[in-house]
């Protein structure tokens, strides 16, 4: 279905409105007038693009004030922003696959952290042999903060396990982590306590962030390395104003998270738990197990995301709540899933 304007909370299709559960705006960013003012001025003073490479002799300090912003939220020793979290995803894995013997992947991942001949983290539920064995080599896990129809951060307590003779790399895709998971947002990358080589995040900022863009967070010698890329130092950066707004709007994250904190607490007190939901207090996705509630739903006027992430894939079928959802809404919501799972 087609719309012709952004689909807050509320989405009109065929002229008749609906209550919108879908998409990526966490935090409900996109129509915030206050964050719209914000990117509005940058762009006024940075422009709506700068198609020059970042190494080039005239640097702009919007990308100082914003990828130092995201070092100190992440809680990573430096970070650089690229033109999304694809790009983020792909020049990791160009630096990595230079200096990494085997690479290892838990669960689906995304396309973005995708490598050919990966092997998997566990063989028949059980950890793959060549994690455990006694050879000496560098090793990379590639990984999703919060893997696909799942609402908790991935378990990486496996690590533990892993042979002392193995060097550890962990790459975290945290596009759906950065801004929701952790204080005020934080994602996983801080929280981390394995003892390991080195950890690196990459993420997509157009999710919770609110602006097209991505990012790349490790240790400071790391992210040198990837700015000393062919790949990064010809390709252009980040929308300079989208760089400035992210430092600028941080008071307006913490209080979007806040208020998305307070919408989820909410819908878990009159949220009656079933086998046809899966749902967490602490992540804004609903998957429903169900596929005849996408129906049921709809008839009730309400629209959530229902499509196929890859043409193979099993439909994907999530409520999204967000920041901006008000308490009536989540009213209607829950109680057409209360009323669905009563019956039951």
């Amino acid at each position: 279905m087609k719309v012709e304007k952004f689909p807050d909370r509320i989405i009109e299709v065929d002229q008749k409105e609906y209550l919108y559960f879908g998409g990526t705006a966490y935090l409900g960013l996109p129509t915030h007038k206050e964050f719209q003012d914000l990117v509005i001025n940058n762009i006024l003073k940075w422009g709506t693009t700068y198609g020059s490479s970042r190494t080039a002799n005239i640097q702009l300090t919007a990308y100082d004030a914003g990828e130092n912003f995201l070092a100190s939220h992440i809680g990573s020793e430096n970070t650089v922003t690229v033109s999304s979290g694809m790009l983020a995803g792909k020049l990791v894995l160009e630096k990595l696959k230079k200096e990494t013997d085997c690479f290892f992947h838990l669960n689906e991942i995304h396309s973005a952290i995708t490598v050919e001949n990966s092997s998997p983290v566990f063989v028949n539920q059980k950890l793959n042999d060549r994690l455990l064995n006694t050879e000496s080599e560098k090793i990379t896990i590639l990984t999703d903060g919060v893997p696909s129809f799942e609402t908790k951060p991935v378990d990486l307590s496996f690590l533990n396990e892993i042979s002392h003779q193995k060097e550890i790399t962990l790459v975290i895709d945290e596009s759906h982590s950065l801004g929701i998971i952790g204080k005020n947002g934080s994602g996983i990358y801080s929280s981390f306590e394995y003892l390991i080589s080195q950890k690196i995040t990459v993420s997509s900022l157009g999710k919770a962030f609110g602006l097209t863009g991505g990012v790349i967070a490790g240790n400071a010698q790391f992210i040198k390395e990837i700015k000393e890329l062919e790949t990064f130092t010809s390709a252009a950066g980040m929308n300079p104003a989208f760089v400035q707004s992210l430092s600028d709007a941080s008071e307006i994250y913490q209080i979007q998270h806040q208020k998305l904190l307070e919408n989820l607490n909410y819908i878990d007190s009159i949220l009656n738990q079933s086998n046809f939901i899966k749902f967490d207090k602490k992540y804004p996705l609903i998957y429903l197990l169900a596929e005849e509630l996408v129906d049921k739903l709809k008839a009730e006027k309400i629209i959530i995301a229902s499509f196929k992430y890859t043409k193979d894939s099993e439909p994907l079928n999530r409520i999204v709540i967000t920041a901006n959802h008000l308490k009536e809404d989540l009213d209607k919501l829950v109680s057409v899933l209360n009323d669905f799972n009563s019956r039951f």
